[in-house]
């Protein structure tokens, strides 16, 4: 393989270019998204650049606290992103759920590859811990964002027919089950589809990094098969665990619906 080829500051700068491109075409046409887009620009760079030199210092010096604590901030700021993310108001039991079913869904995953799948020895070598880590880790993230939306909006839009079946005699799991199952779908769905096209129509990220490295693309296909099917599985058993637990909140314990 050719040595990888090593982007200079300037050549860096250079691609700002096309935030320009795309601050004139929303000013253009009325959008009214510049302050975000700058916004976000400068705090990719920024987590990056921090996180690039975090990253040097921590693979340099392997040890099992340090990548814990990685692990850690990783699925604290994931849990606070959910939050943020979801337009909706939560209670206090559903917020918990939320962070029960990433915390216990995305470490099952997690440590399930590293010592099944791919067999990593020192298991906490942060080199391969914390990338397939965030891959999880932020995928979950997002399913489980989409499955809390899908479900509080479900329960709310849908509160008559819960309450009309509640009062049929319908149990509260088989009076909400249409709307956990239409939340878990919706929140499966996207990693489903990225699956569909991926190699054909386009090529993920980390498997384009690794051949940009000088690595075979064949082992780069081999493992981004793995991290897919993991990232499936992490999305997916985070998810069932949230909506199978979180209708719950919706109801007392009276079997009543409380929204």
């Amino acid at each position: 393989m050719d040595k990888v080829i090593d982007i200079q500051i300037w050549q860096m700068i250079s691609a700002y270019i096309f935030i320009l491109v795309l601050l004139a075409i929303v000013k253009i046409r009325g959008i009214n998204r510049e302050k975000q887009i700058v916004i976000s620009a400068f705090r990719m760079t920024i987590q990056l650049i921090l996180t690039g030199y975090i990253l040097v210092y921590v693979f340099d010096n392997p040890s099992p606290v340090y990548t814990i604590l990685i692990i850690i901030l990783m699925e604290i700021f994931a849990i606070y992103n959910i939050y943020k993310r979801v337009k909706l108001t939560l209670s206090k039991k559903l917020k918990k759920i939320i962070a029960i079913s990433m915390t216990i869904g995305t470490l099952t995953s997690l440590f399930f590859f590293v010592f099944i799948v791919i067999h990593i020895s020192p298991w906490y070598d942060p080199r391969y811990f914390i990338p397939i880590a965030g891959m999880l880790i932020g995928n979950s993230m997002t399913g489980i964002s989409l499955g809390v939306t899908r479900l509080v909006d479900g329960m709310q839009s849908q509160k008559n027919l819960v309450e009309t079946a509640l009062m049929l005699g319908a149990t509260p799991k088989s009076a909400s089950k249409e709307i956990v199952d239409n939340a878990f779908d919706s929140a499966i769905l996207p990693t489903i589809n990225s699956m569909i096209g991926m190699g054909i129509v386009f090529l993920p990220g980390m498997m384009t990094g690794q051949i940009l490295s000088g690595i075979s693309p064949i082992t780069a296909i081999e493992y981004q098969i793995a991290i897919m099917l993991g990232i499936l599985g992490s999305v997916s058993l985070t998810v069932i665990l949230f909506v199978q637990l979180g209708y719950k909140t919706f109801f007392n314990e009276e079997d009543q619906l409380t929204i």
